[in-house]
């Protein structure tokens, strides 16, 4: 059968996550129920990351196994027609050999954090930032974010139901930036690493933002880090703020497209 690498945008909104569900809309279930509208069978894809209820992508990848040999531009069109009218769309499609994997051929995942600085409740960007009163000491997060990067035992970062095997990961890169936008001013967080734990960028930024209000020093950072206790945590952002960026592959599926 031949398979396709989808690289996949949405607004997690209106889903209960990635991950399909019995009797609740998932983005996994929107696009399975699309490709069935175009091979009617039953359909399952696989993802390089699942992303909770609320959080966004801006390009997940997914593959899908066949039955016809589609041309990947007109299936890429028949997607996005059937998921109409979900906030789902297919931005690139390729055909990859019968044995890639979109999460376990990838090398690498990068996340989006935003966090819009201003009174005003969001209006436009509402459901897409996470909106706090006050400014942020954007020098002190980074310097709080240092204390992260490299391999590290990362349980006070995870969520308390994470499957993950080990809490050990290399997290590769974390950048605070500010940005001055057309609704105000943000602060924006570069997440990457081969993988993640359940919850960790979440808790890295819910923490980094305690710095940034003053309410921790950056040293405090690495002493949550250190304890190792899920309760040494800051308090978790909300998803609404998070997008998987990207996926990295050894060879870009969608090189050229």
């Amino acid at each position: 059968m031949p398979r396709y690498a989808l690289k996949i945008e949405y607004h997690g909104g209106p889903f209960v996550g990635w991950q399909r569900q019995t009797a609740q809309v998932s983005v996994q279930g929107v696009i399975e129920a699309a490709l069935a509208k175009l091979e009617p069978r039953v359909h399952k894809i696989a993802a390089a990351g699942r992303t909770d209820a609320g959080v966004h992508a801006l390009a997940q990848v997914a593959h899908c196994d066949m039955e016809r040999d589609w041309d990947p531009f007109r299936l890429s069109e028949a997607l996005n027609y059937h998921l109409r009218p979900n906030p789902v769309a297919i931005l690139a499609c390729a055909r990859v050999a019968g044995d890639w994997h979109a999460r376990f051929s990838a090398r690498e995942r990068r996340y989006l954090f935003r966090i819009l600085m201003r009174r005003a409740p969001a209006t436009h960007l509402k459901g897409l930032v996470w909106r706090v009163n006050q400014n942020l000491d954007v020098a002190a997060m980074q310097a709080g974010a240092a204390h992260l990067i490299g391999k590290h035992d990362f349980t006070t970062f995870r969520s308390t139901i994470c499957q993950a095997d080990s809490p050990v990961k290399t997290l590769d890169v974390l950048d605070v930036t500010r940005v001055d936008g057309p609704y105000g001013p943000e602060v924006q967080f570069d997440v990457r690493a081969r993988s993640f734990l359940h919850n960790q960028v979440r808790s890295f930024v819910g923490s980094l933002e305690r710095v940034g209000a003053g309410s921790w020093q950056p040293g405090d950072v690495a002493a949550a880090l250190a304890a190792r206790d899920r309760a040494a945590c800051g308090p978790v952002s909300p998803p609404t703020g998070l997008y998987l960026a990207g996926v990295g592959y050894p060879d870009d599926p969608f090189a050229g497209g």
